[in-house]
This record gives C-alpha cells, sequence and structure tokens, in this order.
C-alpha cells in the first residue's frame, strides 16, 4: 500500500479514539507520512514510539499486532504447559490500556496471562517471568523517554530482554499480520473471570523485595547510622512502593519523597523529560534535600530500572553523580564490603558494557575481578549472569552496570534494578558515612588511585524518514575516518558490525586514540538519535574536558 491506501485503510478499520485522531490528521500530508512511512521497529528493545494514530505510533492495534505475532511465536515455539506470559507497566499514558490489550491478544490466542493488579517496575516483570516459569515477559514502558512516548519491551524465560535471534524470529511473525483482520482479541475481564488471565500474587512480589534486601553487604557486626535523612523522588513512576519497602524494612526510617513527583502521572507535569541524568528532572528534589537538609537524594526513573543520586559536597552544594561515578562507587563499595566479609568469590566476575567507563575494569583488577565487556543494553549483561548460571558460577557475578545508570548485584533478576540501587546506594552512603567520608570524598578516592577519566555522552537527534537516512548516511562516513580525530590520532577502529570479540554484530564503532582516550558512536535502538560517547584521560578534569571537546570538535561537521 501507498502511504494515503494505509491511511484510508486505517480510517476504515481502527476504532473510535485512533479514528478520531486520524480524521484529525486530514488536509495535513506531511503528519500523515509521519504517521504511515513505516511500521513501529520491532527489535531486541520490542517496540518504542510517539502515542498516536498509524502505523509508525504506539496505540491499541499496533500493540495488539505485536501482541499478536508474540503470541504465535510462543505458541509455535514452547510446549503447550509452557506457554504463559507475565505483564507489567508503568505510569506511562495509556500503559493500563496497552497491557490489559495485550493480555487479552495473549489469552485469545491460549496463552496463559500473568498480570501485575497495578503498576510495577520492570525489575519486577523480570523477576516474574522467572517466578513463575513463563515463556515470556511484557512490560509496557517508554523508560525515560519523554510523555509522549511509550513502548512494548519483550523479556524471554531466562528474564532478559529478548536475544537478537527471538526479535527476529517475532518480527518475522508480526510482518504476516494484517493489522486488523489477522489480530485475535479477548475481552480482559471475561479472560479474567474465566481463569485465562490471573493476578500475579503479593508473594511473587514480596518475594522480589526479599531478595533485593539479600544484596545487603553489612554484617552483623558493621554499625552504621540508618536515621540519615535521605530524598526519594520516583519522577511520578513505579518505583515508590517498592523502593519505600525495601528501605524501611531493611531500616532507613528517615525519608522524604518529593511531593510534586511521588504519585504516578505519565504527563511528568514538573520533569517533561522523566530521566535521573537531566539535572531538570532532578531540580525539585534537590530543593526538597535541601530544605529537609539530606546529603543524599535518589532518583528512579518511570518504570524504576535506572537510578541515579544527587550528593551534597564539602562545600554544601549538590553534585549530580553521572552513571559512571555511582557505578565505580558502587563497584569499589562491592568489592571492598564482599573482601572484608570474606564473601568473594574465587572467581569473580563484573560484566560492563562497551561505553561504560574503562576505569571500572582498573579497580576490577586490584581486587582480582574479571571484566567482561558487552554491547550496549542490559540484556546482554543479563545473559552473561546466565552463562555463568548454567555453568553452575551464578555466585561468581558480584556486579554489573552501564553508564545510562543501570546496576545490578544479583542474579534474581536479568535486568538492570533501580530498587537495587536505590538500596545499595543508601547502605553505601551510610557506610562511607560512618567512616567519616562522603561518597565525593569516596569518589576522589578513586581518581586518586586509579586515574581520572572524564565520561561524556551527547546525543543527535533526527526525526522522521529524512533522519532515519541520514543517521545512515552518517555511520557510512564515520567509517571512513583515518588518521586523526581532533588532535589524537587512531590507535584502533572496532567495527561492532562484523561482530567483534564473540560479540552480536551491531553498528557501533569505538575509536582508541593514542592516548588511551576513546570514543564510540552508535545509532540509538530505541529512539531517532546517534550517541556518541567521548572517555577522556588526562590528569585533571578541567584538562580532560578539554580534551573531550577537541575529540568532539573533530567529528562533529560528519554529525551535522
Amino acid at each position: 500500500m501507498t502511504i494515503m491506501e494505509r491511511y484510508e485503510y486505517w480510517l476504515d478499520h481502527a476504532d473510535q479514539p485512533v479514528r478520531e485522531q486520524l480524521e484529525a490528521m486530514k488536509g495535513h500530508p506531511a503528519e500523515i507520512e509521519d504517521a504511515f512511512y513505516r511500521s513501529l521497529a520491532f527489535g531486541t528493545g520490542g517496540l518504542r514510539g510517539v502515542l498516536g494514530a498509524g502505523t509508525n505510533r504506539m496505540n491499541v492495534h499496533t500493540v495488539a499486532q505485536a501482541s499478536q505475532g508474540l503470541a504465535d511465536y510462543v505458541n509455535r515455539n514452547f510446549p503447550e504447559d509452557q506457554r504463559s506470559i507475565a505483564v507489567s507497566y508503568d505510569s506511562r499514558i495509556q500503559s493500563d490500556e496497552f497491557a490489559r490489550t495485550a493480555a487479552g491478544v495473549f489469552a485469545a490466542n491460549g496463552i496463559r496471562v500473568h498480570i501485575y493488579p497495578q503498576l510495577m517496575p520492570t525489575p519486577c516483570l523480570s523477576y516474574a517471568v522467572r517466578a513463575l516459569g513463563c515463556a515470556a515477559g511484557v512490560m509496557v514502558t517508554a523508560s525515560h523517554n519523554p510523555a509522549k512516548y511509550n513502548g512494548y519491551k519483550v523479556y524471554g524465560p531466562d528474564g532478559c530482554q529478548i536475544t537478537t535471534e527471538a526479535a527476529a524470529a517475532i518480527l518475522k511473525e508480526i510482518d504476516k499480520l494484517d493489522v486488523f483482520a489477522d489480530v485475535r482479541r479477548a475481552d480482559f475481564e471475561g479472560a479474567l473471570a474465566d481463569g485465562r488471565i490471573r493476578w500475579i500474587g503479593e508473594e511473587v512480589y514480596t518475594a522480589f523485595v526479599n531478595e533485593v534486601k539479600r544484596q545487603t553487604l553489612l554484617g552483623p557486626q558493621d554499625q552504621v547510622d540508618r536515621n540519615i535523612a535521605i530524598v526519594y523522588t520516583p519522577l511520578n513512576g513505579t518505583g515508590l512502593k517498592p523502593v519505600l519497602r525495601t528501605l524501611r524494612e531493611s531500616g532507613y526510617t528517615n525519608i522524604s519523597v518529593v511531593p510534586e513527583q511521588e504519585q504516578p502521572d505519565g504527563h511528568f507535569p514538573t520533569c517533561p523529560y522523566p530521566n535521573p541524568e537531566i539535572r531538570e528532572a532532578m531540580e525539585l528534589g534537590i530543593a526538597c534535600a535541601k530544605k529537609q537538609n539530606a546529603a543524599l537524594l535518589i532518583a528512579t526513573d518511570p518504570d524504576c530500572d535506572r537510578c541515579g543520586i544527587a550528593v551534597r559536597d564539602e562545600n554544601g552544594e549538590y553534585t549530580l553523580l553521572t552513571g559512571n561515578e555511582t557505578g565505580l562507587l558502587l563497584l569499589q563499595y562491592v568489592c571492598e564490603r564482599r573482601e572484608a566479609l570474606g564473601r568473594m568469590p574465587e572467581h569473580p566476575v563484573m560484566v560492563k558494557t562497551i561505553v561504560t567507563t574503562d576505569l571500572a575494569e582498573r579497580i576490577a583488577r586490584d581486587h582480582g575481578v574479571e571484566t567482561v565487556n558487552v554491547l550496549t543494553g542490559f540484556k546482554f549483561i543479563g545473559e552473561v549472569i546466565g552463562r555463568l548460571e548454567a555453568a553452575g558460577r551464578a555466585s561468581d557475578y558480584i556486579f554489573g552496570f552501564e553508564e545510562s545508570y543501570g546496576y545490578l548485584s544479583g542474579t534474581y533478576v536479568r535486568d538492570k534494578d533501580a530498587v537495587n540501587a536505590a538500596f545499595l546506594i543508601c547502605e553505601m552512603y551510610a557506610w562511607y558515612h560512618a567512616q567519616g567520608l562522603s561518597l565525593t570524598q569516596a569518589l576522589k578516592n578513586i581518581y586518586r588511585k586509579y586515574g581520572y577519566a572524564l565520561n561524556t555522552l551527547d546525543s543527535y537527534t533526527f526525526e522522521g524518514s529524512a533522519g532515519f537516512e541520514k543517521m545512515q548516511g552518517i555511520m557510512k562516513n564515520l567509517r571512513g575516518i583515518e588518521g586523526r580525530i581532533g588532535q589524537l590520532a587512531i590507535s584502533e577502529v572496532l567495527d561492532y558490525s562484523q561482530g567483534l570479540d564473540g560479540l552480536p554484530k551491531s553498528d557501533v564503532l569505538k575509536f582508541r586514540l593514542e592516548d588511551g582516550s576513546s570514543l564510540v558512536v552508535r545509532p540509538s535502538g530505541t529512539e531517532p538519535k546517534i550517541k556518541v560517547y567521548i572517555s577522556a584521560v588526562a590528569e585533571d578534569e578541567a584538562k580532560a574536558r578539554e580534551k573531550a571537546d577537541g575529540i568532539l570538535d573533530g567529528i562533529k561537521a560528519l554529525l551535522a
């Protein structure tokens, strides 16, 4: 079909709310083109896109079509007694509706459905998949994207986001389907009444919280002050109940919640970009921390898999720590405390992504810990945990993290877990406080011992069909760079599109530079963006920042 033929077809068959949006597009050809020039891409991250009508939008029909494809995949690849799917959703606009739509499609295809009775974080979905022995899981979320987005993440039976192979197989099933004629849907309430859909019980949620608490690295003789003042914000997402429950049951009672960001709200009225990486999203939390005289602010994103912090420094100012900085602190804390408690395994393993700071490898090496580098995406960290488990070495995994604010210190889930991160950060803060150290002082000690590296991330957005083509051209041109980037000679180029180091093929380029600095460029798998990661090695922050600016200037012309 042409774009206009697709538009007319949807106009004839879509349900009333979607049809009303389509009617509003009449006379606006650019809007119609953007809504129908392609279907939402389905990959290892599932679906993610802007809410609205059309094949390139998140709506009940694109969700139902993806769910039908997933149902056909499960029915084709799993025996009948294993055909069940767990479902969860966050606070975003239409998340609950999309979750029920997906559940109804699965039920109509003879698949047992387990769904949380209220919104729950992504790690709770990963946990439920494994705890309930499901063939797959679906988390309705767009993570930390702006309010106009929603998404649909698919998990395999191991609790990880699906593999490249599984995504390709599911996409093949989706591509066979007519979005209206080929999708089977059951009434949610009716399927709930006859048992095809079941609520996930409180015992599963409680078991998850208990697993998080078991990640403690404090022994019975360790004395810390758990009455320290902490400010927490769930950024209007799913973290409120599990984070507060875990902390309070662990003895942290002096917790204040940012009132404007406490309750779930998919419009995110005080933080248009609900991302703990962004200072604007943290401003209310910092103001609350000042009011409560709290030295620690913790924030989790809407689906509570990413965790960001702000800490009060020696001058009374609040500093946002980057994902790399928090990861370095946690890694050092995990290693030191395991050693002190005699809980370091004989062959310990730490896992990080290739765009995460290489400084972590120096810390790991100092503690006798093996580092495994994986592609961008926490699912690859989860897959390493799975391989260790299959080899009888699950207990060798001690920590995994990625620069995009994802952390995990246990093997009970296979995705990043901000409930775990919040718990471990509070414990780390209390431990260092008992030693007379702030987190900023502890971080300075790391740099003093292992050297300084500044890690930056810049994103370049390319909207629409023209933007998609431009991104492909940019990556092609970057593969032609030779000699130098800025003032630094290129010592090595790693093109992961060829499947380096046994990793799956991925459209990622890494340039190692002569002084130990590096540059990584990759298109985002979930947004119309190219991401540029720079690691600048220098004597101090000022010189590192100057060097990072020079590296970025060296490729800016290719990103225009």
